[in-house]
């Protein structure tokens, strides 16, 4: 369970960022307690992969406070937040040149420098991260061979390997089948539950979102419209607020917890 006790892992208070001149983040403030999952949510454009790109320190800059295991993230040299913080970008179809033990490896990174040898808790932490994403059977294959949800799993074993307490991933499951849409939410759930990593999940389907994760960050044009549990979040008049438009909603058979269908 996280501890809501302990200092927030994450912080991010009144920041605000622009690309080219525009507003892409605007006062946005929340806090990620240690091994909690929170779910970011909102429509196209909200701004949630430049907020998740600001947490790693892809993007500088902005205004406001973002801080990472109580020190402000300015204060991080890279390799020293690498230590911390691990991303998972969003699938883009471009595929690095090598087998999959190589790609998971370079997950290593943050403990090796150019000319170091790669020690045995660097291999151990590669077959620990593949096993859990059952990824070993593909050590040798390159990526370019693999499914798109195999790959994800592949992305996913590397940030694993990478040792680090906080779990940033864009759309994880984007444009996979059902199949490997299950894997990734379960393969998630136990990193989150049974290891204790915090993790901080870019999603567009909103019923995942409710159902996995402890609470909920909503943005619409870059603000934060909506901070709370999925089941306040599954209410018609807060997806109302969320996506400006209106949902059908039933309970889930298990859960009970009110679930979009699609409307005739």
């Amino acid at each position: 369970m996280p501890d809501f006790d302990s200092q927030p892992v994450i912080s991010v208070r009144d920041f605000s960022f622009a690309i080219g001149g525009k507003d892409v983040l605007r006062q946005v403030s929340f806090c990620v307690q240690r091994g909690e999952y929170v779910s970011l949510v909102g429509p196209n454009g909200a701004g949630k992969t430049t907020l998740l790109k600001c947490l790693d320190r892809i993007h500088r800059g902005g205004s406001g406070e973002m801080t990472v295991c109580g020190r402000p993230l300015a204060d991080y040299a890279q390799r020293e937040l690498a230590r911390h913080v691990s991303y998972v970008p969003q699938p883009d179809g471009r595929v690095p040149p090598f087998t999959v033990e190589q790609f998971v490896l370079l997950g290593r990174y943050p403990y090796l420098s150019p000319f170091s040898v790669i020690r045995r808790e660097d291999r151990a932490a590669v077959r620990a991260a593949m096993q859990q994403t059952g990824t070993e059977g593909f050590a040798s294959r390159l990526l370019q061979t693999l499914s798109g949800g195999e790959r994800q799993q592949v992305y996913i074993a590397a940030a694993l390997a990478q040792g680090a307490p906080i779990l940033l991933l864009d759309e994880p499951a984007a444009f996979l089948d059902y199949r490997h849409q299950t894997e990734i939410r379960r393969l998630l759930r136990a990193v989150n539950r049974q290891q204790g990593v915090t993790v901080v999940a870019v999603t567009h389907d909103v019923n995942t979102a409710a159902l996995d994760s402890d609470r909920v960050v909503a943005l619409n044009a870059g603000q934060m419209v909506f901070c709370g549990t999925g089941a306040e979040l599954m209410r018609p008049e807060v997806l109302q607020r969320i996506y400006d438009t209106s949902f059908l909603l039933v309970p889930h058979p298990e859960t009970q917890l009110p679930t979009i269908v699609p409307g005739t």
